[in-house]
């Protein structure tokens, strides 16, 4: 695993063709350090998931590169791109996307199934027991509650030990005290087994579980920040000290791919999202600072 096992280097996504043309993503060059937590923030529209797809390896860009683990995504043919995405990457959305008729071990193993391996079942007893659901391994989705599925779903991505773990709103379906348990485990995996972890998420709480947020506004990085710029972390996020609200904003213009830039426009900073590539161990960011980084962010919009 390198030291930034995903890099996206002048990437520009565009849809549609002549007077329909949509530009999704627009010249973002942007890397993310192992072992860190980042999230991915901005209006309807900003780009923010077609950046994940892009980086994912789900959607091909225009322009640009994509790099996972030292391996360039754009040469790659559609087979050989399934099987990267199979073995490097995990990926957990706001739907668990659980096969019902499966018990949770049978679930978690179903990404080792079709890579063509036999899975051993103290692998996947272990990651199980990663998530806290060493109890619940027989017990199939419809016995689970909504915290426990999305646990499993992380188990699933994790058992192949993927360079990096992307998450679309992960949090979306669950309840306040449930969606803080995810993230709690979501930002450990980063401290405990140097975990790279991106998250997509309209949700200011849950961004600040992160120890680095990317803001995007029509499909260009604009400001980036991260536990480092805004004071030290909070215990719990639900109940930020608002005296951590300085908006210390990022040096602009870098162009190393470890600080996020868009066209030389946006605004960079730290790329490397924790001190010596971990999280520290609480949520490091101020929900309150990302309400009003946002806030004004859409008001500019």
């Amino acid at each position: 695993m390198t030291d930034e096992p995903v890099q996206l280097w002048s990437v520009r996504k565009v849809y549609g063709s002549a007077a329909g043309e949509v530009t999704a993503l627009d010249d973002v060059t942007v890397s993310f350090r192992a072992g860190t937590f980042t999230a991915v923030m901005g209006p309807s529209g900003s780009g923010k998931s077609t950046l994940l797809h892009c980086a994912a390896g789900l959607d091909r860009p225009t322009d640009g590169k994509v790099i996972i683990d030292g391996t360039d995504l754009g040469p790659l043919g559609e087979t050989a791109l399934t099987l990267l995405r199979r073995r490097r990457i995990g990926f957990v959305f706001q739907a668990f996307n659980l096969v019902s008729a499966l018990t949770a071990e049978q679930n978690v193993a179903l990404p080792l199934r079709l890579a063509g391996l036999r899975p051993r079942g103290v692998e996947v007893r272990a990651a199980l027991a990663e998530v806290g659901l060493a109890d619940r391994a027989r017990h199939r989705p419809g016995e689970l509650s909504g915290g426990e599925q999305q646990r499993v779903a992380i188990a699933r991505a994790l058992v192949t030990r993927p360079s990096v773990l992307f998450a679309d709103e992960p949090t979306g379906a669950l309840d306040r005290a449930t969606s803080r348990d995810v993230l709690r485990l979501l930002r450990d995996l980063t401290g405990r087994r140097g975990q790279t972890v991106v998250m997509v998420t309209h949700d200011p709480v849950a961004a600040s579980y992160a120890d680095r947020v990317l803001l995007l506004a029509d499909g260009r990085v604009v400001d980036e920040f991260t536990a480092a710029d805004t004071g030290p972390g909070h215990a719990d996020p639900g109940h930020a000290d608002p005296g951590h609200a300085d908006p210390g904003h990022a040096d602009p213009g870098h162009a190393d791919p470890g600080h996020a830039g868009s066209g030389g426009s946006g605004s960079g900073g730290s790329g490397s999202g924790g001190a010596a590539g971990r999280a520290p161990a609480g949520p490091g960011l101020s929900p309150e600072l990302i309400a009003s980084r946002m806030a004004a962010l859409e008001a500019s919009c």
